[in-house]
Parts: C-alpha cells; sequence; structure tokens
C-alpha cells in the first residue's frame, strides 16, 4: 500500500513538474488569464464567447492578450493600433490559417480562404485575376448586381406594405449574384435543389462551433450535435458545385464566362506542380458563398432594422432626380447616404471575430514573443468601436464619416474587410451590392415597423455571424407616403 502511495506521489509531483515547465516556457506570450492545467483559460471565458468577451479581455490584459484553450494559445489583437500593427505592420507574417482538426474535417486545407503555403498563394492570386476579368468593381459585375436590385424591390413591393421578414428574399438576391459569379446564371426561387443550398449557406452562418468542438473533434465526430448538421450541409454545398463543375466540363465555350469556366481552362494547363484541381475548385465555390453572403446579406438585414430605429436617416439626398438609375459612381454624389451605409457596418459589424490568423513565423509586437504556429486573432469588431478613434464609438451616428460641411470622408480605421495579405477577396463586390440593393431600397420604400409593434430587438445573435433576432419589416412605396 505505502508504495502505491508513493507512486501516486511520484506520478503527481511528475505532473507538476511538467506544468511548471509548461508555464515558464509561455512566460513570453501577452498577457492574459491564468492557464490551469486541461482547462486552460476556459474559466475566464466559458465554453462559448459572447459578443464582448474580447472586449473585456483587452479592457483587462491590454491590446495584445493571450487566451489558453486547454495548453493551446490563441493571440488576441484589439484595438485599431494593434490590429493595423498585426495586419499590415506583420502581414507577411500572419498570413497563415490555423489547422485545428476540425477544419481538416470540414474544409481539407483546401480552396482560398483556409489554405496555407504554395496553394493559398496559387489560388489567391489566381481569384484576384479572374475577379478582375469577370468585372468586379467595374460596368459588367454591377449591371447583374443592379438587375438583382430591381428584382428584390418587385419583391418587396409585392407584400404591398403588409409586415414581412426580409432576410429570405435579401438572401435570395445575394446569392444569385453568387451564383452568376460563379456558374454563370441565377436560378429560380423555385428551384429545389438551390433552395436546399441556400438553407444549408445559412445554417453555416449561423452554426457557432464551441471550444469543444475545436478541441476534441475525434470525439465530437461521433456525437449528434450541430456540428454534424453543419459538416452534412457543407457537404451538400460542395455536391452542388461539383454538378454545376461537371455540367460546365460538358459545354464548350470559346470565351470563359464564370468562375468555373476560368477555373476549368486553369486545370487544362496541366502544370504537374499546380494546386488547381476541381477539389481546389469546389471547395473554392463553398468558400465564395458563405463569405459573399455573409458580407452582403448580414449587413442588409441590419441596415433595414437600423432605418426602423432611425427613420430620419432613411431620406436620401434629392440631387440626382427621380428618374436617374443609381449606380455606384453615384455615391460620389450622395455624401450623406454614403455615410449612413458606412455606419452601419461599423456599429453592426456582421463577424464576431474574424477569420483567425496563423503565425508563419515568431512575430515581435509590444515586447512580446508571438511564436511561430500561434492562433491570432484580430478583432475587427474592437477597431470599429475603438473608443480613441470614434466619437461615439457605441451609437449609430452617421456623422462618424463627414465632415464639418457634410462631405464624405474615408477612414483608415474602418476595417470591415481586414487588411494586408489575407484581405477580403471580395470586397469591392461587396461594397458595390451593399450600396446599390439599399439606395434603391430607399428610394422605393420607407421602411417602419408593423402596427402594434414599439421595440426593436439590437441585441446580436451569435453564431459564425453576427445575425439580428428576426423581425417583421412594412415597407411602405414612397409614391403612397407622398
Amino acid at each position: 500500500m505505502m508504495e502505491l502511495w508513493a507512486l501516486v506521489l511520484v506520478l503527481a509531483c511528475l505532473m507538476v513538474l511538467k506544468y511548471l515547465r509548461w508555464l515558464w516556457r509561455c512566460r513570453h506570450y501577452p498577457p492574459g488569464p491564468f492557464p490551469w492545467p486541461l482547462i486552460g483559460s476556459t474559466w475566464w471565458t466559458g465554453l462559448n464567447l459572447h459578443k464582448d468577451t474580447l472586449m473585456k479581455l483587452a479592457k483587462q490584459y491590454g491590446s495584445l492578450s493571450t487566451l489558453w484553450i486547454a495548453q493551446y494559445p490563441i493571440v488576441i489583437l484589439s484595438g485599431y493600433q494593434t490590429v493595423k500593427e498585426g495586419l499590415i505592420g506583420h502581414s507577411e507574417e500572419l498570413s497563415g490559417r490555423p489547422v485545428t482538426n476540425l477544419l481538416k474535417i470540414a474544409f481539407k486545407r483546401k480552396g482560398i480562404v483556409l489554405s496555407n503555403g504554395r496553394v493559398w498563394k496559387q489560388q489567391r492570386r489566381f481569384g484576384v485575376g479572374v475577379m478582375r476579368q469577370l468585372g468586379l468593381g467595374k460596368k459588367g459585375m454591377e449591371s447583374q448586381i443592379q438587375v438583382e436590385t430591381h428584382r428584390l424591390v418587385e419583391v418587396f413591393a409585392s407584400a404591398k406594405g403588409q409586415p414581412f421578414d426580409p432576410l429570405l428574399p435579401i438572401t435570395n438576391s445575394v446569392s444569385s449574384l453568387i451564383c452568376v459569379l460563379a456558374f454563370g446564371y441565377r436560378f429560380s426561387l423555385e428551384d429545389k435543389e438551390f433552395q436546399e443550398m441556400i438553407d444549408a449557406v445559412d445554417f453555416l452562418l449561423k452554426f457557432g462551433c464551441t471550444m469543444c468542438h475545436t478541441l476534441f473533434p475525434s470525439i465530437f465526430i461521433h456525437l449528434p450535435g450541430p456540428h454534424q448538421k453543419a459538416l452534412s450541409f457543407s457537404q451538400l454545398v460542395l455536391s452542388f458545385a461539383r454538378k454545376e463543375i461537371e455540367k460546365h466540363k460538358e459545354q464548350t465555350r470559346h470565351e470563359p464566362q464564370d468562375f468555373i469556366d476560368f477555373y476549368l481552362l486553369q486545370i487544362e494547363k496541366n502544370n504537374p506542380s499546380s494546386s488547381f484541381n476541381e477539389e481546389n475548385l469546389s471547395e473554392t465555390i463553398l468558400e465564395l458563398f458563405i463569405a459573399g453572403t455573409e458580407t452582403t446579406a448580414t449587413t442588409l438585414h441590419w441596415a433595414l432594422l437600423l432605418m426602423v430605429a432611425h427613420p430620419d436617416v432613411q431620406e436620401m439626398e434629392d440631387v440626382l432626380g427621380s428618374s436617374h438609375s443609381i449606380c455606384y459612381q453615384d455615391r460620389k454624389k450622395l455624401p450623406y447616404t454614403n455615410a449612413v451605409i458606412h455606419e452601419i457596418q461599423r456599429a453592426n459589424y456582421a463577424l464576431p471575430l474574424g477569420i483567425p490568423r496563423r503565425s508563419i513565423k515568431d512575430v515581435h509586437m509590444n515586447g512580446f514573443i508571438i511564436p511561430k504556429d500561434t492562433i491570432v486573432v484580430t478583432d475587427l469588431r474592437s477597431v470599429l468601436l475603438d473608443p480613441k478613434q470614434w466619437e461615439t464609438p457605441e451609437q449609430f451616428n452617421p456623422q462618424h464619416f463627414l465632415d464639418k460641411d457634410g462631405n464624405f470622408v474615408a477612414r483608415e480605421e474602418f476595417l470591415p474587410f481586414g487588411a494586408g495579405a489575407r484581405v477580403c477577396l471580395g470586397e469591392q463586390m461587396a461594397r458595390m451590392e451593399i450600396f446599390l440593393f439599399l439606395t434603391h431600397l430607399l428610394r422605393n420604400f420607407r421602411f417602419q415597423l408593423p402596427e402594434g409593434v414599439t421595440k426593436i430587438n439590437q441585441e446580436p445573435v451569435m453564431g459564425m455571424t453576427f445575425h439580428p433576432v428576426p423581425y417583421k419589416v412594412c415597407a411602405i412605396p414612397r409614391s403612397s407616403s407622398s
């Protein structure tokens, strides 16, 4: 019996010594909640992050801090100056993506957004080039967006001023544009397979992966739960993409018309060192739908809620004339409207965390070392709510983007699309969509709460995105209200 107790005591001492050695090796990391064995800092955060978790962390431990999930460090960059230094000053060093087990299962290190190294560089360079050739930021893509805005206006008008939920028609319109970009055509809203894909993308956007899912996928992959549905839905979208790829392979086109066309031509070059293959193409299409839908649909969903909450900002400047067809260039003539749109994105930023980075080499910042292969989260929400940069950060205030003469002011602190090597690939398309959709809706309708509804819930629901609690709105035609 004494020998057993002696063995237990020796093992306990060895574990304590190992833990103390681990603490000593971690001393160069930025400060944060004390990491206990096995659980790390989860005693401070809980297993799910909340909307203000990272901002509270920065307030207590500084703009460079560390959360420990078990023995894994996650370094958080908060506030404009620190995030700017990380994304721009250390752009290359922080250009990696985390390689967690769950991401390997779900995305297989393919595509553009979550790939690394040679694969990422080849895929991103190609993606940027194709976006340019498809007319991203030019008249070609703008004309497609214009068509979709008119369809959305017709859907809103069909409600005849009665209460309706705007989320589905907004999501359908945005997803239709991704279809045009990826496949070369839009789908009918009655298309069952397309609607199933939209529902799948919607679930993936709302799904919030917990720390347990990330750290212990070998366990959770065999257990029931929302992560199983998320994995199933990601496969559904991939299957949809593969069917479209097969259709494109059966067609003969002299000139490429869409993303798949360009990609298949690239595959045909058959360079042995190339990362271009149909699996990477399928994953890239999945990313286009998830990232492209989130950027615009969630922002527009927030926009209409804010229009109801702040009816005074619904009036566009009367400088274009009712017969003028609004184009993206008109933002320069509509400084107040442009400021309202930017403030919507600032005040109700859609992503709670952004997409985490990974340091591909040691990074020295603010007197601390971020070792190679550390997961780094750039808290863009803290940039957009930084009290050192914004006069009234917690309030919806379009004056943040206007000078004393009412002219629009572009601000470098406005970073909803990130910055540096991993800046959002579809930033220009998203900017164009948000401006054109919202200006067309505001020109045609005045938005108000349904009769009898007096409270507006602006608390976000947290998943992969911050999205509003479902709501209904009345779109009153301008002609009938004048």
